[in-house]
């Protein structure tokens, strides 16, 4: 479909992913607030658009990948957003994790330009970002999906159509609701077991073959043991995620009390500076309050 893509944020996970593109032969148009990864892609063979209007005028399908809600609404919904500018067989794709009624507003905004629109979230983290094999959770209508198919290629390696526009998002808050709690569980596991003087090592080792293993265990377990944590996936991301599927859950009348302390324990460890720090290194907020006991 697309010979030209436009990417507009090229933060931890727009850039390898407008990277990908480059590498898949598209040509790219860009935009990002920050200079050093526009920079970055221009130099890699890209070309930085003028303005969300121009990158509208003349993208095949425009992808981004933005840090919050606020941001999302006025990229798609602002007097010069990309909406108004939408044209007739284009497709936009939005890979930020937002609200599944925001994503609803812009399908219906491009709509009314002719365009389609995807709300297509990703899962992976930034090491499947920049190996192009994200987990993308598109929805959408199935000619725009299969339309966008080759640009999604590019970026991810199980693509998905999960519903209409709004489902894309419900399906990545589901899966940032389990992000959460079990990242949260993994630290009070880990950190309850080397307590008691089992080794860390092996603990590990044990539980990956046990019922108690999950994704996140996997994932976070090598920083819980090192105490190197990083900042892949910063704990004021995921918090923001909560916050959305907090939202989501009161206007459906749905009661998610796990939900509810996880994200009170992520914003009390923001409170304690690990804002920008990896999600794994909440562990060491329970761990403070050990020693406080």
């Amino acid at each position: 479909m697309a010979a030209t893509v436009g990417f507009v944020g090229l933060g931890r996970m727009g850039r390898p992913m407008a990277l990908n593109l480059l590498s898949a032969g598209f040509s790219v148009l860009v935009l990002s607030r920050s200079r050093p990864p526009v920079e970055a892609l221009v130099a890699a063979g890209a070309e930085e658009a003028a303005s969300l209007a121009d990158m509208a005028a003349r993208a095949d399908a425009v992808c981004t990948c933005l840090p919050d809600v606020a941001t999302s609404e006025a990229v798609y919904l602002g007097t010069e957003g990309l909406a108004a500018h939408a044209r007739a067989g284009q497709v936009l794709i939005e890979h930020s994790t937002i609200a599944p009624s925001l994503a609803v507003r812009i399908g219906d905004a491009a709509v009314q330009r002719g365009a389609g629109y995807l709300d297509a979230p990703v899962s992976g983290g930034v090491e499947r970002a920049e190996s192009g094999t994200l987990t993308i959770m598109a929805g959408g209508e199935a000619q725009h999906f299969e339309a966008a198919r080759p640009v999604l290629d590019a970026m991810g390696a199980s693509l998905n159509l999960v519903g209409l526009v709004g489902q894309g998002s419900v399906v990545k808050l589901t899966n940032q609701l389990l992000v959460g709690i079990h990242t949260m569980a993994a630290c009070e596991a880990f950190l309850f077991g080397t307590s008691a003087g089992a080794d860390g090592q092996q603990l590990l080792d044990v539980l990956a073959t046990s019922w108690g293993a999950s994704g996140m265990l996997t994932r976070n377990g090598p920083m819980l043991l090192s105490g190197d944590y990083g900042s892949l996936a910063p704990v004021r991301l995921l918090a923001k995620d909560l916050g959305l599927v907090e939202d989501a859950a009161a206007d459906l009348g749905v009661p998610l009390p796990l939900v509810q302390r996880t994200r009170a324990l992520f914003d009390e460890g923001m409170a304690h500076g690990l804002s920008e720090s990896d999600i794994s290194s909440l562990i060491t907020l329970l761990a403070s309050q050990v020693a406080a006991d």
